[in-house]
């Protein structure tokens, strides 16, 4: 009986010393409006950025902490802001976990089970993982919903520029979409981006300063169509070498920076009908994602951070 007792007596010190060592780890760094984020949101974050880009590895402790800071920062005020619209964060499963292997197809998924086991095997919990990906279909879904009839497409001069060109320019593009606060001036933050391109590398300027969701690939855009692009931005980098970045081009939310990272001419049979819908489609959401970062920097202006 009294080892019994004294068994139980060692087990409750021990839970207990494990509880307070947890507790002393996990401090509340800050809140945003009645959201917090803690230390172990933040080692969690970290492990989630380095596990989907090998770049952030990297970056020195400083920047990794202060880019996964505004990575949490810019989620929370997305889910602040959808909790006013929907009574909770959550879309049907079958269309969630078909999302999910699409949103990481670079990784080679085919179905759930390899999505599952790959952050299981990172230590990242899946589910977290999904909440992300929830989050941003939720106001994908709310963006569409509040701005698709401000798109403008002209469909007649999509296919008066496909029937120009049947020799296809296709370029492989990187990022970098930032913004100036009220008292910051273009070329000092330009001179910012560019020290840190030539000290470290596009990619990893990315991770520090864009907005745009590729930022967690250092910017990385697939193949894109030159028939997709606006005249400004198909003037800017018809400059370009390939390894060479343009200066900042102004487009409705930011400042907008493109690397050059290779480039092709294709000439093949267009199916034209195709085509047509496939541009269409990649310019209302070029004009979705500028008016999401837009109704971003509103909704931030009235969200209270407090460090604590």
């Amino acid at each position: 009986m009294k080892k019994t007792l004294y068994l139980i007596l060692i087990y409750f010190i021990f839970f207990n010393f494990i509880q307070e060592s947890k507790a002393k780890q996990n401090k509340i760094l800050f809140k945003i409006n009645n959201q917090i984020v803690t230390s172990i949101d933040i080692l969690d974050e970290i492990n989630y950025l380095g596990t989907i880009n090998k770049e952030y590895k990297k970056l020195d402790k400083q920047n990794a902490i202060e880019i996964a800071k505004k990575s949490l920062i810019r989620e929370k005020i997305k889910e602040i802001e959808l909790l006013k619209i929907y009574k909770e964060i959550n879309i049907d499963n079958e269309y969630l976990n078909k999302f999910s292997i699409d949103y990481f197809k670079r990784l080679g998924f085919k179905n759930i089970s390899d999505f599952e086991n790959f952050f299981l095997k990172q230590n990242i919990n899946p589910n977290k993982v999904r909440k992300k990906i929830t989050i941003e279909v939720l106001w994908n879904q709310f963006i569409y919903n509040k701005y698709n009839k401000n798109v403008k497409i002209d469909e007649e001069a999509i296919k008066k520029e496909i029937l120009k060109n049947r020799k296809q320019k296709e370029f492989l593009l990187s990022e970098i979409l930032f913004t100036l606060s009220n008292d910051e001036a273009l070329s000092k933050k330009f001179n910012l981006i560019k020290e840190e391109i030539k000290n470290k590398s596009f990619s990893e300027a990315a991770l520090k300063h864009s907005i745009s969701n590729s930022r967690n690939e250092g910017g990385k855009l697939s193949w894109v169509k030159e028939s997709v692009l606006s005249e400004k931005i198909k003037k800017n980098l018809s400059k370009l070498n390939i390894g060479d970045y343009t200066n900042p081009i102004v487009i409705p939310g930011g400042f907008l920076i493109l690397k050059m990272e290779d480039k092709r001419e294709t000439q093949k049979e267009i199916n034209l009908e195709n085509e047509i819908k496939f541009v269409i489609n990649e310019k209302t959401n070029e004009q979705l994602n500028q008016l999401s970062n837009i109704y971003f920097g509103k909704v931030k202006k009235n969200i209270i951070i407090n460090e604590l």
